[in-house]
Protein backbone atom coordinates (compact mmCIF):
# COMPACT_ATOMS: atom_id res chain seq x y z
CA UNK A 1 0.00 0.00 0.00
CA UNK A 2 1.65 3.41 -1.06
CA UNK A 3 1.20 6.33 1.27
CA UNK A 4 1.08 9.77 0.36
CA UNK A 5 2.14 12.61 2.93
CA UNK A 6 1.51 16.18 1.55
CA UNK A 7 3.07 19.19 3.21
CA UNK A 8 6.04 16.39 4.05
CA UNK A 9 8.84 19.21 4.99
CA UNK A 10 5.91 20.92 7.37
CA UNK A 11 5.92 20.51 11.14
CA UNK A 12 3.44 18.06 10.70
CA UNK A 13 4.28 16.29 7.98
CA UNK A 14 7.85 15.44 8.91
CA UNK A 15 6.18 13.58 12.05
CA UNK A 16 3.78 12.01 9.87
CA UNK A 17 6.52 10.50 7.96
CA UNK A 18 8.18 9.63 11.28
CA UNK A 19 5.61 7.85 12.69
CA UNK A 20 4.48 5.82 9.43
CA UNK A 21 8.27 4.78 9.72
CA UNK A 22 7.67 3.97 13.50
CA UNK A 23 4.64 2.24 12.47
CA UNK A 24 6.80 -0.34 10.58
CA UNK A 25 5.76 0.90 7.11
CA UNK A 26 8.58 0.62 4.33
CA UNK A 27 10.20 3.69 3.50
CA UNK A 28 9.64 2.98 -0.28
CA UNK A 29 5.94 2.79 0.71
CA UNK A 30 5.64 6.20 1.66
CA UNK A 31 5.88 9.27 -0.98
CA UNK A 32 6.67 12.98 0.39
CA UNK A 33 4.46 15.12 -1.68
CA UNK A 34 6.15 18.55 -1.06
CA UNK A 35 6.77 22.68 -2.69
CA UNK A 36 10.67 22.20 -3.19
CA UNK A 37 11.87 18.65 -3.15
CA UNK A 38 15.47 20.58 -2.86
CA UNK A 39 14.38 20.97 0.95
CA UNK A 40 12.83 17.24 1.16
CA UNK A 41 16.68 15.54 1.29
CA UNK A 42 16.86 14.21 4.86
CA UNK A 43 13.56 11.87 3.77
CA UNK A 44 15.32 11.00 0.45
CA UNK A 45 17.84 9.67 2.92
CA UNK A 46 15.94 7.76 5.00
CA UNK A 47 14.48 5.82 1.96
CA UNK A 48 11.65 7.66 1.40
CA UNK A 49 9.84 8.35 -2.53
CA UNK A 50 10.27 12.67 -2.55
CA UNK A 51 7.72 14.28 -5.33
CA UNK A 52 6.93 17.73 -6.33
CA UNK A 53 3.78 18.60 -4.79
CA UNK A 54 1.92 22.03 -5.25
CA UNK A 55 -1.72 22.07 -3.81
CA UNK A 56 -1.54 25.56 -6.37
CA UNK A 57 -0.29 24.09 -9.14
CA UNK A 58 -2.66 21.37 -10.51
CA UNK A 59 -0.33 20.20 -12.87
CA UNK A 60 2.17 18.94 -10.05
CA UNK A 61 -0.45 16.77 -8.83
CA UNK A 62 -1.76 14.18 -11.09
CA UNK A 63 2.30 13.04 -11.67
CA UNK A 64 2.41 13.08 -7.58
CA UNK A 65 -0.41 11.12 -6.95
CA UNK A 66 0.43 7.92 -9.37
CA UNK A 67 0.48 4.56 -7.94
CA UNK A 68 -1.10 6.04 -4.58
CA UNK A 69 -3.50 4.04 -2.62
CA UNK A 70 -4.08 6.66 0.34
CA UNK A 71 -3.24 10.46 0.84
CA UNK A 72 -2.79 12.61 4.03
CA UNK A 73 -4.07 16.13 2.95
CA UNK A 74 -2.22 18.34 5.73
CA UNK A 75 -4.30 22.03 5.86
CA UNK A 76 -2.48 24.70 3.81
CA UNK A 77 -1.44 27.94 5.12
CA UNK A 78 -1.58 29.98 1.80
CA UNK A 79 -4.55 32.94 1.73
CA UNK A 80 -6.50 30.91 -0.31
CA UNK A 81 -5.90 27.81 1.24
CA UNK A 82 -9.59 26.24 -0.06
CA UNK A 83 -8.41 26.72 -3.63
CA UNK A 84 -5.35 24.66 -3.07
CA UNK A 85 -7.75 21.89 -1.19
CA UNK A 86 -10.07 21.27 -4.11
CA UNK A 87 -7.40 21.37 -6.18
CA UNK A 88 -5.95 18.44 -4.33
CA UNK A 89 -9.43 16.61 -3.87
CA UNK A 90 -10.28 16.45 -7.23
CA UNK A 91 -6.76 15.43 -8.27
CA UNK A 92 -7.57 12.39 -5.76
CA UNK A 93 -11.10 11.76 -7.22
CA UNK A 94 -9.51 11.45 -10.46
CA UNK A 95 -6.62 9.38 -9.27
CA UNK A 96 -9.15 6.40 -8.47
CA UNK A 97 -6.74 7.24 -4.81
CA UNK A 98 -8.68 4.82 -2.15
CA UNK A 99 -8.51 7.00 0.69
CA UNK A 100 -8.28 10.30 1.52
CA UNK A 101 -7.27 11.44 5.45
CA UNK A 102 -7.76 15.52 5.83
CA UNK A 103 -6.45 17.72 8.88
CA UNK A 104 -9.41 19.64 9.80
CA UNK A 105 -10.43 22.19 12.59
CA UNK A 106 -12.03 21.85 15.76
CA UNK A 107 -15.82 22.35 15.41
CA UNK A 108 -16.46 23.69 12.04
CA UNK A 109 -19.68 22.69 11.97
CA UNK A 110 -20.53 24.21 14.54
CA UNK A 111 -18.78 27.56 15.55
CA UNK A 112 -18.74 29.92 13.00
CA UNK A 113 -15.26 31.71 13.15
CA UNK A 114 -12.81 32.42 10.30
CA UNK A 115 -10.20 29.90 10.38
CA UNK A 116 -13.29 27.31 10.75
CA UNK A 117 -14.70 28.32 7.30
CA UNK A 118 -11.39 27.44 5.29
CA UNK A 119 -11.72 23.87 6.87
CA UNK A 120 -15.49 23.82 6.40
CA UNK A 121 -15.37 24.40 3.05
CA UNK A 122 -12.70 21.60 2.17
CA UNK A 123 -14.94 19.16 4.17
CA UNK A 124 -17.49 19.58 1.91
CA UNK A 125 -15.51 19.58 -0.79
CA UNK A 126 -14.39 16.35 0.28
CA UNK A 127 -18.07 14.77 1.16
CA UNK A 128 -18.75 16.27 -2.55
CA UNK A 129 -16.08 14.33 -3.81
CA UNK A 130 -17.30 10.90 -3.32
CA UNK A 131 -13.98 9.52 -2.25
CA UNK A 132 -13.70 7.77 1.40
CA UNK A 133 -12.76 9.69 3.26
CA UNK A 134 -11.23 10.46 7.54
CA UNK A 135 -11.56 13.80 8.73
CA UNK A 136 -9.52 14.40 11.77
CA UNK A 137 -10.34 17.74 13.48
CA UNK A 138 -7.12 18.86 15.27
CA UNK A 139 -7.55 20.82 18.67
CA UNK A 140 -5.12 22.76 19.04
CA UNK A 141 -1.42 22.11 18.52
CA UNK A 142 0.44 23.13 22.16
CA UNK A 143 3.47 24.26 19.87
CA UNK A 144 1.50 27.31 18.90
CA UNK A 145 1.69 28.56 22.34
CA UNK A 146 5.69 28.11 22.37
CA UNK A 147 5.84 32.52 21.24
CA UNK A 148 3.81 33.07 23.75
CA UNK A 149 5.41 31.51 26.82
CA UNK A 150 9.11 32.83 24.93
CA UNK A 151 7.90 36.46 25.50
CA UNK A 152 6.34 35.43 29.29
CA UNK A 153 10.63 34.90 30.07
CA UNK A 154 10.52 38.85 29.59
CA UNK A 155 7.16 39.78 30.26
CA UNK A 156 6.56 37.34 33.14
CA UNK A 157 2.59 37.72 31.39
CA UNK A 158 0.71 35.89 28.68
CA UNK A 159 -1.99 37.84 27.00
CA UNK A 160 -5.26 36.56 25.19
CA UNK A 161 -8.34 37.53 24.43
CA UNK A 162 -9.55 34.16 25.15
CA UNK A 163 -11.61 34.75 28.77
CA UNK A 164 -12.20 31.62 31.09
CA UNK A 165 -12.61 29.24 27.87
CA UNK A 166 -10.85 26.00 28.09
CA UNK A 167 -8.26 24.67 25.31
CA UNK A 168 -7.74 20.82 24.98
CA UNK A 169 -4.15 20.73 23.33
CA UNK A 170 -1.71 17.87 22.50
CA UNK A 171 1.60 17.91 20.81
CA UNK A 172 2.27 17.32 17.31
CA UNK A 173 3.63 13.99 17.58
CA UNK A 174 0.11 13.04 19.15
CA UNK A 175 -1.64 14.29 15.93
CA UNK A 176 1.04 12.93 13.73
CA UNK A 177 0.74 9.16 15.40
CA UNK A 178 -3.46 9.67 14.76
CA UNK A 179 -2.48 10.32 11.25
CA UNK A 180 -0.69 7.40 10.53
CA UNK A 181 -3.11 5.52 12.35
CA UNK A 182 -5.22 6.86 9.50
CA UNK A 183 -3.44 5.40 6.96
CA UNK A 184 -2.27 2.43 7.51
CA UNK A 185 -5.50 0.56 8.94
CA UNK A 186 -9.23 0.71 8.44
CA UNK A 187 -10.38 1.62 11.91
CA UNK A 188 -11.20 5.26 11.49
CA UNK A 189 -12.42 5.07 7.72
CA UNK A 190 -15.21 7.03 7.06
CA UNK A 191 -15.08 8.91 10.42
CA UNK A 192 -15.21 12.33 11.25
CA UNK A 193 -13.41 12.83 14.42
CA UNK A 194 -12.75 15.48 17.15
CA UNK A 195 -9.13 15.08 18.28
CA UNK A 196 -7.80 16.83 20.99
CA UNK A 197 -5.36 16.65 24.33
CA UNK A 198 -6.75 14.38 27.28
CA UNK A 199 -7.22 17.67 29.20
CA UNK A 200 -8.68 20.40 28.75
CA UNK A 201 -6.99 23.54 30.56
CA UNK A 202 -7.48 27.58 31.32
CA UNK A 203 -5.14 30.18 30.51
CA UNK A 204 -4.13 30.73 34.13
CA UNK A 205 -3.32 26.79 33.79
CA UNK A 206 -1.51 27.78 30.94
CA UNK A 207 0.63 30.64 32.69
CA UNK A 208 1.07 28.14 35.37
CA UNK A 209 2.72 25.88 32.87
CA UNK A 210 4.58 28.31 31.30
CA UNK A 211 5.90 29.52 35.13
CA UNK A 212 7.23 26.14 35.80
CA UNK A 213 9.22 25.31 32.55
CA UNK A 214 10.35 28.98 32.26
CA UNK A 215 11.45 29.28 36.25
CA UNK A 216 9.91 32.28 37.06
CA UNK A 217 6.39 33.72 37.67
CA UNK A 218 3.98 33.96 34.66
CA UNK A 219 0.11 35.25 34.85
CA UNK A 220 -2.84 35.33 32.32
CA UNK A 221 -3.77 38.93 31.08
CA UNK A 222 -6.66 38.41 29.97
CA UNK A 223 -8.12 41.47 27.09
CA UNK A 224 -10.84 41.90 25.12
CA UNK A 225 -10.60 41.05 21.45
CA UNK A 226 -10.51 44.81 20.32
CA UNK A 227 -7.49 45.24 22.24
CA UNK A 228 -6.02 42.53 21.23
CA UNK A 229 -6.36 43.37 17.99
CA UNK A 230 -4.69 46.67 18.84
CA UNK A 231 -2.11 45.66 20.60
CA UNK A 232 -0.85 43.03 17.70
CA UNK A 233 -1.08 46.34 14.94
CA UNK A 234 0.91 48.18 17.50
CA UNK A 235 3.47 45.31 17.41
CA UNK A 236 3.27 45.60 13.43
CA UNK A 237 0.22 43.18 12.42
CA UNK A 238 -1.38 44.76 9.48
CA UNK A 239 -4.88 45.34 10.48
CA UNK A 240 -6.03 41.93 8.79
CA UNK A 241 -3.90 40.14 9.96
CA UNK A 242 -4.03 41.64 13.30
CA UNK A 243 -7.72 40.68 13.50
CA UNK A 244 -7.68 37.31 11.57
CA UNK A 245 -5.52 36.85 14.83
CA UNK A 246 -7.69 37.78 17.56
CA UNK A 247 -11.08 36.58 15.82
CA UNK A 248 -9.17 33.15 16.94
CA UNK A 249 -8.93 33.82 20.37
CA UNK A 250 -12.59 34.82 20.27
CA UNK A 251 -13.41 31.74 18.80
CA UNK A 252 -11.45 30.16 21.66
CA UNK A 253 -13.19 31.96 23.94
CA UNK A 254 -16.41 30.55 22.78
CA UNK A 255 -15.56 27.24 23.14
CA UNK A 256 -14.16 26.28 19.90
CA UNK A 257 -11.31 24.19 21.23
CA UNK A 258 -13.16 22.94 24.73
CA UNK A 259 -14.07 19.66 23.87
CA UNK A 260 -12.32 16.85 24.65
CA UNK A 261 -13.72 12.95 25.10
CA UNK A 262 -10.45 10.80 24.53
CA UNK A 263 -10.59 10.25 21.02
CA UNK A 264 -7.20 10.93 20.09
CA UNK A 265 -5.29 9.13 23.29
CA UNK A 266 -7.53 5.97 21.88
CA UNK A 267 -6.51 5.72 18.29
CA UNK A 268 -2.55 6.40 19.18
CA UNK A 269 -3.08 3.98 22.27
CA UNK A 270 -1.55 5.64 24.83
CA UNK A 271 -2.19 9.40 26.72
CA UNK A 272 -1.73 12.57 24.89
CA UNK A 273 1.16 14.65 25.72
CA UNK A 274 0.54 16.40 28.75
CA UNK A 275 0.58 20.76 28.71
CA UNK A 276 4.00 20.91 30.71
CA UNK A 277 5.54 18.36 28.67
CA UNK A 278 4.84 19.52 25.40
CA UNK A 279 6.05 23.06 26.05
CA UNK A 280 9.19 22.09 27.97
CA UNK A 281 9.74 19.73 24.97
CA UNK A 282 8.90 22.62 22.06
CA UNK A 283 11.46 25.14 23.31
CA UNK A 284 13.91 22.84 23.84
CA UNK A 285 13.89 21.65 20.11
CA UNK A 286 13.75 25.49 19.20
Amino acid sequence: MTLLVTAATGHLGRLVVSALLERGTAPSDIVAGVRTPAKAADLADRGVRVVELDYSRPETLAPALTGVDRVLLISGTDADRVAGHRNVVAAVAEAGVERLVYTSAPRVDEIDYALGADHLATEQAIAASGVSATILRHNWYTENYLDAVARAAETGEIVAAAGDARVASASRRDYAEAAAVALTTDDLAGRTIEVGGDVAWTYDELAAAAGEVLGRPVTYTAVTVDQLAAGLEAAGLDAGTAAFVAGIDHAIARGALSQTDGALARIIGRPTTPLIDGLREGLASR
